[in-house]
């Protein structure tokens, strides 16, 4: 008979010897790290265990309302779990997200989603592995990305997607300017604006007929001058009505898109079934949503092709998991939201999330300058247009509280918030 190899080595034995037996670390504190390293706001939470040494970090970025977070976390979250084992990440989430009463809104989830990610963070380095290995394991080495590709006119889109190009870049989104109007991803268009679109009052505004027309034009333009080799995105972020949005997407459908981003408001997801009804532009949907009776009509409808929750806004690593099993099953891949408002760490989330689904599609990229990298240090890191996770046990981020307080919130006239922008007789958009 032949020997059968032993089941661990003996230093393995040893450790598991070793642990056996040892109460699992608990709670001793929850705090908040805020900070503005690139004109955004991130919000971070920190727990800290009863184990020397044993604490992990949390997105819990909301930037339009960030002062928020910080008393959901410490007034409400941290006296309920004071004291709880770290191990049980799925009951403390529950605990969670029924101790309000009213749920799913976007203040409690990303406070959820900060103590959530800090958990799966501790688990990790209790392991000594990191996170996506506790989630089953890479399904692909690194995940394929797209960058921002912007400008003024035309042209400047181009030369912008090209330069993506040349760093290894597949996939680029590509938004151009509105002369004189309130675009969205890019500067102001250099042309006059038409006499006929004057706004009725001063302030930022909108024409979306205008704004259609310019991106189909994008579109075309871009496709002729980049070819047909590079993927094509685009973002409407919920400004057409919904029969505009259908007849954008249609036209659109031409230019072979890799996906047009948010083409409706949350408000009017029902109209995605005439979108599908009437082109087979791939669409992806998410970005504003907050609970599953947002995203699981879509999914279970095949209604859109990428899912692109910001994961935070969902609750954090563990609701954002279930949500890329659901649309496993219904041919609906991920593609998360990844902006400069997710923190690294909640990037980090995003490429683990990436690197085990089966269903991932494309991952939003945001740089991180050299101040977010003196904060957060050991950022994602980007190589040829893929994004590749930390090998170091949990997230694989430490972060330098001294230099995080180097760069506190700055006042703003809107504290952060989001601006308004209204169509030319004055009506405040969607957006």
């Amino acid at each position: 008979m032949l020997a059968l190899a032993p089941r661990f080595t003996e230093a393995e034995e040893k450790a598991q010897r070793a642990t056996r037996g040892m109460p699992q670390p608990r709670i001793k504190d929850i705090s908040v790290i805020e900070c503005q390293p690139d004109g955004v706001r991130l919000t971070v939470v920190k727990i800290t265990t009863d184990q020397d040494g044993l604490y992990g970090y949390g997105c819990a970025t909301f930037t339009q309302r960030a002062d928020l977070v910080k008393p959901a976390v410490e007034k409400y979250l941290k006296p309920l779990l004071l004291g709880r084992t770290t191990d049980r990440i799925e009951d403390i989430w529950q605990s969670c997200y029924n101790s309000s009463y009213w749920r799913n809104g976007p203040v409690l989830n990303n406070a959820i989603s900060g103590i959530d990610q800090a958990l799966w963070d501790i688990k990790g380095r209790q392991a000594g592995m990191p996170v996506y290995q506790l989630a089953g394991g890479k399904c692909r080495e690194a995940a394929d990305c797209y960058g921002h590709a912007s400008g003024a006119d035309f042209q400047d889109v181009v030369e912008s997607a090209t330069k993506y190009m040349a760093q290894g870049f597949r996939n680029v989104r590509v938004q151009v300017g509105l002369p004189g109007m309130a675009g969205y991803g890019s500067a102001h268009g250099t042309s006059a604006l038409p006499k006929a679109y004057q706004p009725l009052e001063s302030g930022p505004f909108y024409d979306p007929a205008y704004d259609m027309r310019r991106t189909l034009k994008l579109l075309e333009i871009c496709r002729s001058q980049l070819g047909d080799e590079v993927q094509l995105l685009h973002d409407v972020h919920e400004r057409l009505t919904p029969n505009e949005a259908v007849q954008f997407c249609k036209e659109a459908e031409q230019y072979r898109m890799f996906f047009i981003e948010d083409p409706l408001s949350p408000e009017n997801i029902d109209y995605f079934r005439q979108i599908r009804q009437n082109c087979a532009t791939p669409i992806a949907m998410g970005e504003l949503f907050n609970n599953p009776h947002e995203w699981q009509p879509l999914i279970e409808g095949r209604l859109i092709d990428y899912i692109r929750v910001h994961v935070s806004q969902t609750g954090g690593f563990s609701p954002a998991r279930k949500i890329a099993i659901l649309a496993e099953q219904f041919g609906v891949k991920t593609a998360w939201h990844g902006p400069g408002d997710v923190s690294p760490v909640g990037h980090m989330a995003n490429v683990t999330l990436d690197l085990v689904s089966y269903n991932f599609g494309i991952q939003e990229y945001s740089h991180f300058n050299e101040r977010t990298q003196a904060i957060f240090q050991g950022c994602p890191e980007m190589r040829d247009g893929y994004l590749w996770v930390s090998e170091k046990p949990g997230w694989g981020i430490e972060i330098d509280e001294k230099e995080a307080a180097k760069a506190p919130f700055v006042a703003s006239p809107l504290n952060g918030g989001w601006g308004v922008i209204r169509l030319r007789d004055g009506t405040v958009i969607n957006q």
